[in-house]
């Protein structure tokens, strides 16, 4: 923050997402498309940049050619301020090794810090779709004298195991408990039925986080990840602070869409996340204007509908061709909806084509997915579940590219 204190942010990127299969078997989790233009690792960097933050390194691993592409080619700071957003794969810089976790990651690319030397760390996850000005967590942490500040958010405590579960202290501000995805976590206090689950999002005075890396990497019995062992050892030490979503206000957002976070990590939650940004007055609205997605456009026409085609309670996206019917589905650039085909309830990648005739239902299909005239998909389930990957509540999912019978 120009004039204020120096935050470099790390954002961490570098995880499989195997529950997200098999949206991910060829690319990074955060490289995932997500409502029609953007990837996942979009929504992060766009709130980081929104909240001046503007040295931002995105820490990458597993199949990340996409990831790195699209960073690289979409997220071009002002080099003349010093500004950027950088991918750094995994660099083996402590020995011939991947990173062990995601402290570990931040261990091995402390080089990043040292060059800075930045006052605070912003240490953000690079796959969940939200809005947030990180400025009011770090007016926050500074004001606390806090080694850490936690971004945390009310969920249903039978969620709980999905999560880090933040427990406060009586004074409802620093962290008493950090438990790594418990099954049977207390309820908070006047409100039992509710826990706050972490949101992957810290806010590290630099020295303590440095001191935290280093004496979690001589620790043999540690797993080496910011929520499983980072966490529990400074809210031991009694540093750490939790910062409640709730209390966050984002410019241009409306009473509905306040304090939402989607943790997309599977397919269902997928799914989910984007059916809240089809109807009239969605949950999450894609278009705000004072706190943008950001994103690269590519270089399309505008979507057509020609003769029948017709699309309601939908985002249509950039070089769609829609002859056929489209309603309540996420497009993304370049689909084609053939004449006569449905469309319902879908979120199609780049490049799907949907023949002459076709149904397809229920379902996210990624890039390239070519379906058939007459092809049917969501129609027959005991068929769908032979050929297609389909989900717990019944989603159906295709690969990239993947052939339709």
């Amino acid at each position: 923050m120009r004039g204020g204190p120096s935050v470099l942010g790390i954002v961490l990127a570098g995880g499989e997402g195997k529950r997200l299969m098999p949206l991910t078997a060829d690319r990074a989790k955060p490289a995932v498309t997500f409502g029609g233009m953007y990837r996942l690792v979009d929504f992060v960097l766009s709130s980081l940049v929104n909240g001046d933050i503007l040295r931002i390194c995105v820490l990458t691993q597993y199949k990340s050619h996409s990831l790195d592409r699209h960073v690289t080619t979409t997220w071009r700071m002002s080099s003349l301020l010093g500004n950027y957003v950088t991918p750094v794969p995994a660099q083996q810089r402590l020995g011939r090794r991947w990173y062990l976790g995601s402290a570990d990651a931040i261990l091995q690319s402390l080089n990043l810090v040292n060059d800075e030397q930045p006052d605070y760390i912003a240490v953000f996850g690079a796959d969940h779709v939200y809005r947030m000005d990180p400025r009011q967590m770090l007016q926050r942490h500074i004001e606390s004298g806090a080694g850490v500040t936690v971004a945390g958010i009310k969920v249903p405590r039978a969620e709980a195991s999905s999560f880090g579960i933040i427990t406060p202290a009586s004074d409802g501000a620093r962290v008493e408990r950090f438990l790594e995805k418990p099954t049977d976590p207390p309820g908070l206090p006047g409100d039992p039925g509710r826990v706050f689950a972490s949101m992957g999002n810290y806010l590290f005075s630099t020295k303590v986080l440095v001191d935290a890396l280093y004496r979690d990497a001589e620790d043999e019995r540690s797993v080496h990840d910011m929520g499983g062992s980072i966490l529990p050892m400074l809210t031991e030490r009694g540093v750490a602070q939790l910062y409640d979503f709730d209390e966050n206000h984002v410019p241009g957002e409306s009473a509905r869409q306040h304090g939402y976070w989607r943790d997309v990590g599977t397919i269902d939650t997928y799914y989910e996340a984007h059916m809240d940004l089809i109807p009239d007055r969605p949950v999450f609205d894609l278009d705000n204007r004072r706190w943008p997605i950001y994103t690269h456009p590519g270089q399309l026409p505008p979507a057509r509908f020609i003769g029948a085609g017709i699309a309601s309670e939908s985002i249509i996206s950039p070089g769609c061709v829609v002859r056929g019917q489209v309603t309540r589905s996420v497009l993304s650039p370049g689909v084609a909806v053939g004449e006569g085909a449905v469309v319902q309830g879908s979120v199609l990648h780049d490049n799907v084509r949907i023949g002459r005739g076709a149904v397809v239902r229920g379902s996210i299909l990624d890039k390239n997915v070519d379906v058939p005239p007459g092809a049917t998909i969501g129609v027959n389930p005991e068929r769908d579940q032979e050929l297609y990957t389909v989900s717990k509540n019944g989603v159906i999912a295709l690969g990239k590219g993947q052939p339709v019978l």
